[in-house]
């Protein structure tokens, strides 16, 4: 049975540094999917990109897009997950091979704007690959759906473990 967990966690607790860090951390797994950042001009934050882990990025939300959607005082660019995120995930779900790896970060509120998103993800998780995904721990039907789904672990990311968690899951991963 696959492993499909889903790291979920308030803003700002460490979800992202903690897959980051995994990413780093894995060595005999082939990575697909893709981290975001916050965009800062001095102290302030205006935006978020997306990076694939193959290199590529684009600016997912920013304050100066108009939207719609808008997320906050964020417009989102829903096409950024389109051209960047689906392909990628398509690919892995279509043709899994041993040893893929499926690391999203993260379905929150900007990323599930766009609906051929939410449906990659849909069958990435019917798929049998090996999933972590951050998740917010905002209300919303799509993401407590998820979280409700049989196979699903849900990981709660706090200051106390953020930490040591990166290290766990690499060992776990491949183990």
């Amino acid at each position: 049975m696959p492993t499909r967990i889903l790291l979920e966690g308030r803003p700002g607790v460490g979800k992202t540094t903690a897959v980051r860090r995994l990413t780093a951390l894995l060595r005999t797994r082939a990575l697909v999917g893709f981290t975001t950042e916050e965009i800062r001009q001095g102290a302030a934050r205006v935006g978020f990109a997306l990076e694939t882990l193959d290199g590529r990025r684009a600016v997912l939300a920013h304050v100066g897009f108009p939207g719609p959607p808008r997320v906050g005082r964020y417009g989102v660019d829903p096409r950024v997950m389109d051209e960047l995120a689906v392909p990628a995930l398509a690919s892995v779900s279509r043709d899994p091979a041993p040893g893929d790896l499926v690391l999203i970060d993260e379905l929150g509120r900007m990323e599930l704007s766009s609906s051929a998103f939410r449906e990659a993800v849909e069958r990435l998780f019917t798929a049998g690959i090996d999933v972590v995904a951050t998740v917010h721990a905002h209300h919303d039907p799509f993401t407590d759906a998820l979280k409700r789904s049989a196979g699903i672990e849900l990981v709660q990311v706090t200051a106390e473990n953020r930490d040591v968690l990166p290290e766990q899951l690499a060992a776990r991963l491949e183990g």
